[in-house]
């Protein structure tokens, strides 16, 4: 009986790794390379982020503290498509095209 568990566990954790391993390389393929920022804000309104939580930076003032501006869009967080799109971030706030 310990063996037929033992087998089946086997068996499901395989089919697992399996369908984890296919999730990422689709999020892989989803990742897509704009050739403008007008181009990406028709898919992504509010641009793209590396990740979740940046705020859209505006510059500095006169101290050197760093200046946020709340955007009118949200952005998409997708570290691929960012890492595709990364020369279009010009403030270099880890968003590209925000907007």
């Amino acid at each position: 009986m310990k063996k037929a568990l033992k087998i089946v566990m086997t068996g499901v954790l395989s089919i697992s790794l399996l369908s984890a391993t296919s999730g990422q390389s689709d999020a892989a393929t989803k990742a897509k390379a704009f050739k403008n920022c007008t181009d990406m804000q028709k898919t992504y309104k509010g641009g793209v982020s590396k990740k979740k939580g940046l705020k859209n930076r505006t510059g500095y003032d006169k101290n050197g503290k760093a200046i946020y501006k709340k955007t009118k869009y949200t952005q998409h967080v997708s570290l691929a498509t960012y890492n595709l799109n990364k020369s279009k971030d010009r403030d270099k706030d880890g968003i590209a095209c925000e907007r």
